[in-house]
């Protein structure tokens, strides 16, 4: 199990739209130098992000894009699903048919593992990312959640 490029693109690429967005639209091609994401694969991310009205397209000089709302209500996990990205532990997509047609024996601890990973992608705003990247830089870094999303991410199943 793991978030793959798209996802893991996405979330950079929109950290980097909440940093340097503001008064003008930001060009994907900043976006791509910034970022070393390949400008065509950011128009894919950011196709599916606007149809999903999480950015705003302006179109022609001095288009690019803006946050469809602000950063404080834009979430991880809103990003991760609009690029149809999906974090799944288990084997089965979550059908419960991975062993013969069947539970496996441990399908609800992935199915739990899903459920914390989304409630703290979730529980992660556009925000934080940028207040953390503002940050001055030294070891680990962390992103801090609410108790109760922390305590509701990792509750037994």
């Amino acid at each position: 199990m793991r978030l793959t490029t798209k996802g893991r693109f996405a979330v950079m690429a929109m950290a980097d739209l909440a940093l340097h967005g503001g008064c003008s639209p930001v060009t994907l091609s900043s976006i791509s130098e910034r970022q070393n994401i390949s400008q065509s694969y950011l128009e894919q991310l950011f196709g599916k992000l606007r149809k999903r009205n999480v950015v705003v397209a302006v179109r022609g000089p001095g288009g690019g894009y803006y946050l469809a709302r602000p950063s404080e209500q834009i979430s991880v996990a809103d990003i991760v699903v609009a690029v149809d990205e999906s974090v799944d532990a288990t084997r089965c997509g979550g059908k419960a048919n991975c062993h013969d047609d069947k539970q496996c024996v441990t399908h609800d601890l992935w199915m739990g593992l899903n459920e914390a990973l989304y409630s703290y992608m979730a529980g992660v705003s556009l925000q934080q990312l940028v207040n953390n990247a503002a940050k001055p830089k030294s070891g680990v870094k962390t992103i801090s959640v609410s108790k109760r999303t922390a305590k509701s991410a990792l509750a037994p199943v």
